[in-house]
């Protein structure tokens, strides 16, 4: 029976599109190595363990995440900083438990500094200190990360939904128990992600505007 010639690229695409249907736990080195036709030790070659492999995933969703961008440049920082975080929740939305891997991975290499540095330049030329904009850019992506893993949580991929999440069977069984207010924001808690998400950045960016912008800048941006 025929193998296949290893290497990290191929390793990392194979695991991503197994993430779509496995998910991340039941992602395991020996399940990719089942799909590639290989034997299990022949991914440690090139992962020393899984975290290692969670860590160039990432690193590769991040990428795919940079080069889908539109041209930055002519935004405000606002602006910016949304288009970002709603770049950034399509990449995770795009693989079951997408958000789950990319918490808590280390980026290999250091190309990600590239947009990073674009990042904050772009910040400080609106006037924000390079700490501060580190901080607002911080706060953002904490946001959009949190959010999509509790939305995937409820919605692993479009058009599935966790059993237990359903609004109408919550309502009811809130209600029976005598809880009105908590019945009554089922479908705020557990539906309309794109609205809460949406609602969620301007939000953000408010608080970013009131707490860290350059005084007297906050509202025009650049």
């Amino acid at each position: 029976m025929a193998t296949t010639r290893l290497d990290r690229t191929l390793v990392v695409d194979t695991a991503l599109r197994l993430l779509n249907d496995v998910g991340l736990e039941g992602l395991t080195l020996r399940r990719i190595a089942k799909e590639l036709n290989v034997q299990a030790p022949a991914l440690y070659w090139h992962f020393k363990n899984k975290q290692a492999l969670l860590d160039e995933m990432s690193t590769a969703m991040f990428r795919r995440m940079v080069a889908s961008h539109a041209d930055l440049d002519a935004l405000t920082w606002q602006e910016r900083l949304i288009e970002v975080q709603r770049g950034l929740r399509r990449t995770l939305l795009g693989y079951r438990d997408g958000a789950k891997v990319f918490s808590g991975s280390r980026f290999t290499g250091t190309d990600h500094a590239r947009s990073q540095e674009g990042h904050l330049r772009a910040f400080v030329a609106a006037g924000f200190t390079p700490s501060a904009a580190a901080r607002a850019t911080f706060i953002a992506f904490s946001f959009t990360l949190g959010f999509v893993i509790e939305e995937q949580s409820v919605e692993p991929r479009p058009g599935e939904r966790t059993s237990g999440y359903e609004v109408a069977e919550r309502e009811a069984r809130m209600a029976a128990e005598g809880y009105a207010l908590a019945a009554a924001v089922s479908a705020d808690l557990f539906q309309g992600y794109e609205e809460r998400f949406e609602e969620g950045l301007r939000a953000v960016v408010a608080g970013i505007e009131a707490t860290l912008a350059p005084e007297g800048r906050a509202v025009g941006g650049p």
